[in-house]
């Protein structure tokens, strides 16, 4: 098979969640312990960090592992989705799996596909693991997909969970209460596994510390322990951010330089310290000069896309794949700190999201583009501007992002500033 028939087949035979949602979520891991049986379970191969989280575990697993890359580990990458390459999902040290590794994967295990049928997550997870074992990593940083409990990634044994935080998100489908979606995300605490929680939240805190005492596992909650402080609050700096860095009130890092622009990433810093921290105490050994160079060089050693990520400087053009509604809280709140004579905000979302929590956050000042991703749970551009009208939102429907994004560059002077988001496949089509 050539490699674009290996993608169609990933594509369209099988169910893909970030593509048709609920209807491609598995409420078992079965699948992907037959898939990782027949493979050996190449995951049982190398020392896995496990990362979950509402929002914020893409930022919070590239920074980790660009750090580990950084102090010598063979480090492996595991997120999702991709934003302009399938490939994006899988990496060593920054490399893309190749392409004939893709298509081997597929051709070599075809028969079993057609007799498991998984979903194209249960295949894409043992296609990850299989390539981790057969480059030898030391160590694989693993994103889950959705949740936590039923994720495809949970049949992992890590050396340390992380759960960056718990907002409203796939509530069709983890719960609609906080607490449910906890109890879900809860789902990775491992047995005598340390597990790094990032933003302590009152009312579901408990769920975390009963089920880690279950396990026999050491929990920390990273900022009642950490605490990170920008340098400036200089938005027009465009090269990245300073902070300062503390341990129960003590300085212990000095001017981090990262080169991530979002506002939001100062949170999620805070637990990447506290992994740091943790990785050093079971025999993961990163340095000073590891952790400053690796988190400098997040974005050359990991390739992270689409996080605060500028694409033109006249007019100021920004991309951010928040996507739901503390997502897009954190948006809003950082389009309001930049001076701009006029917004241009492109703007697409998925049908399956709490979409009014998101329009109610966005800046009604601002002329919008509403577009539609090129995927089945993208909701109809005229929806979507109907929807926003409710909430004092004006603009015009454009039958594709690629219209939408050309309309607001020929609208926009030099003084102005454009901005695509509303979710991942929004930017991907820009990028």
């Amino acid at each position: 098979m050539h490699y674009h028939q290996t993608l169609d087949f990933l594509y369209s035979q099988l169910p893909m969640f970030h593509r048709v949602g609920a209807a491609a979520y598995k409420a078992d891991l079965k699948n992907t312990i037959t898939i990782c049986n027949l493979l050996g379970n190449p995951q049982q191969q190398f020392k896995t960090i496990h990362v979950a989280g509402t929002n914020g575990k893409g930022s919070v697993s590239h920074m980790l592992a660009s750090v580990l890359q950084q102090a010598g580990y063979k480090t492996g990458l595991y997120t999702s989705p991709h934003l302009k390459d399938f490939r994006e999902r899988i990496k060593v040290n920054g490399k893309m799996i190749l392409k004939k590794d893709v298509c081997l994967f597929v051709e070599n295990n075809m028969e079993n596909f057609k007799k498991i049928k998984p979903s194209f997550f249960e295949m894409t997870v043992g296609l990850a693991f299989q390539h981790f074992k057969n480059e030898s990593v030391d160590v694989a940083v693993i994103e889950t997909g959705l949740g936590g409990r039923l994720d495809s990634t949970n049949i992992i044994h890590p050396i340390l969970s992380v759960i960056t935080n718990i907002g409203f998100d796939h509530m069709n489908l983890l719960g609609d209460t906080l607490e449910k979606i906890a109890t879900e995300k809860a789902g990775i605490i491992k047995t005598k596994t340390p597990v790094i929680f990032g933003e302590t939240q009152k009312s579901i805190k408990p769920i975390f510390i009963d089920k880690a005492k279950q396990l026999n596992s050491n929990i920390f909650f990273a900022d009642e322990n950490y605490l990170v402080k920008k340098v400036t609050n200089n938005n027009s700096e465009l090269s990245g951010q300073l902070f300062n860095v503390y341990l129960n009130k003590k300085l212990i890092f000095k001017k981090i330089h990262l080169p991530l622009l979002g506002n939001y990433q100062r949170k999620n810093l805070t637990t990447v310290f506290n992994s740091i921290d943790v990785l050093n105490t079971i025999g993961v050994k990163t340095n000073e000069k590891n952790v400053r160079k690796g988190l400098t060089n997040t974005v050359k050693n990991t390739r992270l896309m689409g996080r605060w990520q500028v694409l033109k400087m006249k007019p100021i053009t920004i991309c951010d794949v928040g996507h739901n509604e503390d997502g897009i809280r954190e948006v809003a709140k950082q389009l309001n700190s930049y001076s701009f004579k006029k917004l241009h905000f492109v703007l697409g979302v998925v049908s399956d999201k709490d979409v009014s929590g998101i329009l109610k956050h966005l800046p009604k000042s601002a002329t919008y583009y509403f577009c539609k991703a090129t995927i089945p749970r993208g909701l109809n551009a005229e929806m979507l501007k109907a929807k926003a009208n409710q909430f004092g939102l004006k603009g015009i429907a454009f039958q594709s992002v690629k219209e939408a994004y050309e309309k607001a560059i020929q609208h926009a002077s030099d003084d102005d500033m454009i901005f695509i988001g509303g979710s991942f496949f929004t930017v991907a089509e820009v990028l």
